[in-house]
């Protein structure tokens, strides 16, 4: 069911764990494990906290999706907030990213686009990119420097989410590569080479498994599934489901991997029902919503007060929290600043998004 669009304002990644991540030209979304060379990419959980509690956890977090118009509310109390800053990889326009249900799916790019679209100009390996000291890489790579403090939406214990923090060990390496100073020379990383589109170190844990077919990708929806390929879309969610299965869960998390589960089997179902009729399934990246960032005291660090901004009561004396989406990538591509975003409700019942 396709119910309204938007368009993507911005794309960020960082290699390295911060705070904050640099925009870019592009992003390349893989199935089942995030946004290439992020830090939060992967089968179990990445963000630093969520670690410590528990590191098996399934990572429902492999996306994280701000609302560029959060930043035109807070700029009117006087607070500056660019793309990225505040550890988002997707910064949206003209969608209430807040108010979709629990398994929405979000596809990127025009209809019909037919998912073939490849990486762009990204020579030698080397990432486009903003220098700029508040927002890029000088200043800003605070690698395993969250501040201490807890989350005060009482998700997360003392140390708090760093929305872009890192997991335990800091292994950014072994996820898309550290960078030294935020540079990538030549395309190369620690803990893995990337030549022809493969990464010759792999995943932490093994966390390319259901993601790419032995590391390939191909074209715009090539980061797992693609080319029609049923049952390649449907296995290329099974490590995080897998995982999901695997944890003892919280209620919220548990009700966002059924929801994931349940938007799968809707793609599954489709894909089959469009090789049954001769034609081409929804090949375009896309994102299932699993629930809400949970707002922590880092925001302060970036932006004193910030935080009572981005986290408040509503009228109902509900908490309120406004920092974004968490999501899964359930087919994977190319993302780019301008490309549209088609928001596909679940069947009803809807259930409003928790954090997870």
């Amino acid at each position: 069911m396709q119910s309204a669009q938007g368009a993507v304002a911005s794309v960020s990644c960082n290699g390295v764990y911060s705070f904050t991540k640099p925009v870019r030209d592009e992003i390349v979304l893989v199935t089942g494990l995030g946004v290439e060379g992020d830090s939060h990419a992967g089968i179990h959980v990445r963000h630093r906290s969520r670690v410590r509690a528990d590191p098996r956890q399934p990572n429902l977090r492999q996306v994280h999706l701000i609302h560029e118009e959060l930043f035109a509310e807070v700029a009117g109390k006087g607070y500056e907030v660019r793309p990225g800053n505040l550890g988002e990889n997707v910064t949206t326009r003209g969608i209430d990213l807040l108010g979709l249900p629990v398994g929405t799916i979000l596809r990127f790019g025009p209809a019909g686009d037919g998912g073939d679209r490849a990486p762009g100009d990204r020579a030698d390996g080397d990432w486009a990119r903003d220098d700029r000291a508040d927002g890029g890489w000088a200043g800003a790579d605070r690698v395993g420097g969250d501040p201490a403090g807890g989350d005060p939406a009482g998700g997360d214990p003392a140390g708090g989410d760093p929305a872009g923090g890192d997991p335990a060990g800091g292994d950014a390496g072994a996820l898309g590569g550290s960078r030294a100073g935020g540079e990538r020379a030549g395309g190369d990383r620690a803990g893995g080479e990337r030549a022809g589109g493969r990464w010759a170190g792999g995943w932490a844990d093994g966390e390319r498994a259901g993601g790419w077919a032995g590391g390939e990708r191909a074209g715009r929806g090539g980061g797992g599934a693609s080319g029609g390929d049923v049952g390649a879309l449907s296995g290329a969610l099974d490590g995080v489901l897998a995982a999901a299965e695997g944890a003892t869960l919280s209620e919220a998390t548990a009700r966002a991997a059924e929801a994931v589960r349940a938007a799968l089997a809707r793609e599954v179902a489709a894909e089959d029902a469009a090789a049954g009729e001769g034609r081409g399934g929804d090949r375009r990246p896309a994102l299932v919503v699993a629930g809400l960032r949970n707002p922590c005291r880092q925001i302060d660090g970036f932006r004193p007060g910030l935080l009572k901004e981005v986290v408040g009561r509503g009228e109902d004396g509900r908490l309120v929290r406004k920092g974004g989406i968490m999501t899964v990538v359930l087919r994977g591509g190319v993302v780019r600043p301008g490309d549209a975003i088609t928001v596909e409700l679940p069947p009803l019942p809807h259930a409003d998004l928790e954090p997870v």
